[in-house]
């Protein structure tokens, strides 16, 4: 099939991408709970109507937004199998990943150089790192607590540490003052835990491994992480591929 919009429901924003014959050609992030906004963005997008594929890691957020469209006419299917998936997964319960974790190696094996591994981080509430092996299988990979859940918990355990959003760019060495040393905690805690496990995944394979990166806070931790490609739209264009690869 061919979508008209791909919507990704994530923990804290709602991501639709409105689809042109090659690619998601232009997106947008909308909050979890705000009918108000996402019907101002259906007028925005007079081409958003009939063929929606929904997905996301918010079940009930996700089936919210789904009946929502619904009451307006719309046609929307629900990618959420992974059997429906053109992504061969390689672990042991393919249905306890979460599915933005899988549509992001869709995504990857078409830019991925044939035969070569590739590392898919994906950086939003949580930090996900996969491995894809050469072969473009989903081999699994490691889940970290993202930025923000970092800078709550430390405020929420502490009695004085103050909520910090996550630093909008690499901060500076050392930290002179609490909030920088929690920003330059944060962002290194993100971005060394992530240069670690390329490290370990390298360490698998002789050959090169690509690198893609993603995620709301994916522009953040970009210049900790130079040979990784930013792809802001790799989710979206992991459901449209995956939509088309349908019946």
């Amino acid at each position: 099939m061919r979508p008209n919009v791909v919507v990704d429901v994530g923990n804290s924003r709602i991501k639709w991408g409105l689809c042109g014959p090659q690619a998601v050609r232009e997106t947008c992030s909308l909050p979890l709970d705000e009918p108000a906004a996402w019907m101002q963005q259906l007028e925005l997008w007079p081409d958003a109507h009939d063929s929606w594929v929904v997905t996301g890691v918010h079940p009930g957020q996700r089936d919210q937004f789904i009946a929502w469209l619904r009451q307006r006419g719309q046609h929307v299917r629900l990618l959420d199998d992974p059997k429906d998936l053109p992504l061969r997964v390689l672990v042991a319960r393919p249905d306890h990943v979460g599915v933005d974790r899988l549509l992001d190696a869709v995504a990857a094996n078409s830019r991925r150089t044939a035969g070569v591994p590739a590392v898919v981080i994906d950086a939003g509430s949580a930090v996900t790192v996969d491995l894809i092996d050469g072969r473009g299988a989903f081999a699994g990979g490691a889940i970290l607590p993202g930025m923000r859940l970092m800078a709550q918990a430390l405020h929420d355990y502490t009695a004085l540490l103050p909520l910090l959003p996550p630093p909008d760019k690499q901060p500076v060495v050392p930290g002179t003052d609490t909030p920088a040393a929690m920003e330059l905690g944060i962002f290194w805690a993100a971005a060394g835990g992530i240069a670690a496990l390329l490290r370990e995944y390298r360490s698998l394979y002789r050959s090169t491994i690509e690198v893609f990166l993603t995620g709301g806070d994916g522009w953040r931790l970009h210049s900790a992480l130079p040979e990784a490609q930013f792809w802001p739209e790799m989710t979206l264009e992991g459901i449209r591929l995956s939509a088309e690869a349908l019946p």
